[in-house]
């Protein structure tokens, strides 16, 4: 559930961009989900929940937007998303669930909204546990010993993460030319987050502002396939 705003906005945009017929039910309780999880998609008597196996079903069914992509160009888009994995992900989950303010006054309140009581008490405290291990049995460790150490790691990897989308970007519209794939997909999943939520604490957020091209491709995706302004008011994917 951490990882809920991103596999949001990736898997939204990955439907729009292939074609698929995908519908969009707001649920304030997983466990009344199939599989206790979130997202989750259904079609007729299948159901599916992990992200990966979501689009592979996608693609099967003929909803697939990288139909026009070399061998070159696929495997630059499992490299780029290795790479936002890596580098970006823990910058995110530091961003939304371990930095005190964006967490007290934005992430805590949004998601125990959505969560029945009493579990909406505990359940977001949980979540940010759960968020911190992570990035501790990730990015933890040799020469990286203390919270701070790893805090100020994260954040320069993210920052030459996103230096290098919008290098690899350019000028271009999307990443492989005028057409959207499944990597303009996970980038625009990984990057709105950061550019729309309105945080007290925008480390993130400044910079990737500094970079036009990025912002740029967010609010193309938004008002093309999103019918999104970007004068809306920025709330939580």
């Amino acid at each position: 559930q951490v990882f809920f705003p991103i596999l949001q906005s990736l898997l939204q945009a990955y439907a729009k961009f292939s074609g698929a017929p995908l519908t969009v039910n707001t649920i304030n309780k997983s466990w009344r989900t199939p599989k206790g999880d979130l997202p989750v998609l259904v079609s007729e008597d299948i159901v599916i929940s992990q992200p990966a196996k979501i689009l592979n079903f996608l693609r099967k069914q003929k909803y697939n937007a990288d139909y026009d992509l070399s061998a070159k160009q696929g495997a630059d888009t499992l490299a780029y998303i290795a790479l936002l994995e890596e580098k970006l992900l823990p910058a995110l989950l530091h961003t939304f669930w371990i930095e005190a303010e964006n967490y007290c006054s934005v992430t805590k309140p949004w998601f125990a909204s959505r969560i029945a009581f009493p579990l909406s008490l505990f359940l977001p405290g949980k979540m940010s546990r759960e968020a911190l291990n992570r990035i501790m049995l990730t990015k933890g460790g040799p020469p990286l010993y203390s919270l701070t150490e790893v805090e100020a790691q994260i954040y320069r990897d993210a920052k030459e993460c996103l230096n290098l989308l919008s290098k690899r970007l350019g000028t271009s519209q999307f990443f492989f030319g005028d057409t959207p794939t499944t990597l303009d997909a996970f980038v625009f999943g990984f990057l709105a987050p950061i550019y729309k939520v309105c945080f007290p604490r925008v480390h993130l957020q400044e910079h990737l502002k500094q970079l036009p091209n990025l912002c740029r491709f967010c609010d193309d995706i938004l008002t093309s396939y999103f019918r999104l302004t970007v004068s809306d008011g920025r709330q939580p994917p």
